[in-house]
């Protein structure tokens, strides 16, 4: 039940940031972003669309990971700086 809320309350916020983007300031970013966070953590379709999104517009996915601090993204980037980044270039190929 705590799930289905927090999932619901992601949905509302990714509705309601383009309203509290009118405000000036960053509001609607983050409000935005936040909400992603919970529908991302709480829906595994919405995982499924997001690692598919990344898979098809890898750049974008790497800012996407960067902007939500999430761990996978410090670790790529780790390898990315050990390997000299040919590791992320092969796999894509």
């Amino acid at each position: 039940m705590v799930r289905q809320i927090l999932f619901l309350l992601g949905c509302v916020m990714i509705i309601v940031a383009p309203l509290v983007g009118v405000i000036p300031g960053p509001g609607g970013i983050i409000v935005f972003g936040f909400g992603l966070g919970l529908v991302l953590k709480y829906s595994e379709w919405a995982k499924r669309q997001y690692v598919r999104f990344k898979r098809r517009h890898p750049n974008k996915g790497r800012w996407a990971d960067w902007g939500m601090r999430r761990s996978s993204a410090r670790r790529r980037e780790a390898r990315l700086r050990r390997d000299g980044g040919m590791s992320d270039r092969l796999a894509g190929d």
